[in-house]
């Protein structure tokens, strides 16, 4: 990667279940053109991009006469390829970032590493089966799709809260500022590859 390059990813994904389309710039500045069935995930969208610093444009169809599953799930991983595709080979970044975010009572932590491995460590807990119209337990299925389409091992934890509208808008604005800390471009090694081997795992 070197400074100045235009780091922005395009993804489509057209199948019978869902139709997706995503547009990412990782060096933006938090503006978001959200088009999503599924009010409350949009609005998390929304304040994923914000607090991300990245601009996201999104336009999410899917068969929410069958389930949410499907839609959700495919948002994520078009989400998270399309932000693997903007960071190309990843060289110069930090790969890694850590922050807690807190919302009112709720307090959230989140720790990102963009070496290539997809993992999810999600220890979240929602008192309500909805959040809005979002089924509560599809929150996981959307990171867990958004950290195999990066590429990235995704620790996620709730320190606190009560109202589960909190918890979830300050799990996603901890991934959120974990996300910008990682994709950073590093001062000092602008053309490396973050990696004692020399190469991140695919």
């Amino acid at each position: 990667m070197v400074a100045g390059v235009t780091r922005r990813g395009v993804v489509e994904r057209t199948t019978q279940e869902t139709q997706i389309r995503c547009e990412v710039d990782l060096d933006g500045v938090g503006k978001s053109e959200i088009a999503c069935p599924i009010g409350f995930l949009g609005h998390m969208l929304e304040a994923l991009a914000r607090h991300a610093h990245l601009d996201l444009v999104l336009t999410i169809a899917g068969d929410l006469h069958v389930d949410q599953h499907h839609t959700v799930e495919d948002t994520g991983l078009v989400l998270g390829q399309a932000l693997r595709q903007a960071l190309g080979d990843r060289r110069g970044i930090w790969r890694c970032g850590d922050a807690r975010f807190p919302m009112d009572e709720a307090l959230a932590e989140c720790a990102i590493d963009i070496a290539g491995r997809p993992y999810l460590s999600f220890d979240v807990t929602f008192s309500r089966p909805f959040l809005g119209e979002l089924q509560s337990d599809l929150v996981h299925e959307f990171f867990a799709a958004v950290a195999m389409g990066l590429g990235a091992n995704v620790h996620l934890r709730l320190l606190s809260g009560d109202n589960d509208h909190h918890k979830c808008e300050a799990v996603f604005k901890a991934f959120a500022r974990s996300l910008e800390l990682a994709v950073a471009r590093h001062p000092r090694a602008v053309s490396e590859v973050p990696s004692t081997k020399g190469a991140l795992d695919s």
